[in-house]
């Protein structure tokens, strides 16, 4: 849902406050509202944290850390979990706000769940595919409950190629090599 507060500047947006505890996106200078979690999702991301912890340190894995990505007025986006890498991590010591912004490096790897709904499928397949693209992030997973698959997608040559997996079959992560998970695992997860 889009709030008529009209187009807001970046730092206007850091600055808004409306005295409630709902979270929003930014979108093209517009407030969205963005909607609590289903419990299922919110497990799934539980789980894959749990996963991604055994590979890397508990600083460089973020929940719903706001990103700035692009837009003619300023867009940000809060994806459901990321990996920063180190040299992120060290940009964002000491900021006021826990946002990912354009002069920093972008995440190592980003995972969104789908929630149910047209609108949301559209975000996280296209809207969010290319601004992660453009962003410059290497990795981005989209969890399906719905489709019941993940798809993972690569960033070679500034677009995403991806894989789609289903059931049993082993998920190759381009940066996690090692990781060992399957659609299964992750969907039963929830």
């Amino acid at each position: 849902m889009t709030l008529a507060t009209g187009k807001l500047t970046f730092d206007e947006y850091l600055n808004y406050d409306d005295g409630t505890e709902s979270r929003y996106e930014l979108v093209n200078g517009e407030l969205v509202v963005m909607p609590p979690e289903s419990r299922l999702n919110e497990r799934i991301v539980m789980w894959l944290l749990n996963q991604l912890l055994s590979l890397v340190p508990f600083d460089r894995v973020s929940l719903r850390t706001e990103m700035v990505v692009s837009g003619s007025r300023a867009t940000t986006r809060v994806p459901d979990l990321m990996v920063l890498s180190e040299e992120l991590v060290a940009a964002m010591e000491g900021a006021k706000r826990s946002t990912v912004t354009l002069d920093m490096p972008p995440p190592v790897l980003v995972v969104e769940v789908v929630s149910p709904g047209k609108d949301n499928e559209d975000r996280d397949y296209r809207y969010k595919r290319s601004e992660y693209a453009a962003r410059g992030i290497v990795e981005y997973w989209i969890v399906d409950p719905m489709q019941q698959q993940v798809t993972v997608l690569e960033l070679i040559n500034g677009l995403y190629e991806e894989k789609v997996y289903r059931g049993s079959g082993c998920i190759l992560s381009p940066t996690f090599s090692t990781l060992q998970l399957t659609a299964e695992q992750i969907l039963q997860a929830g």
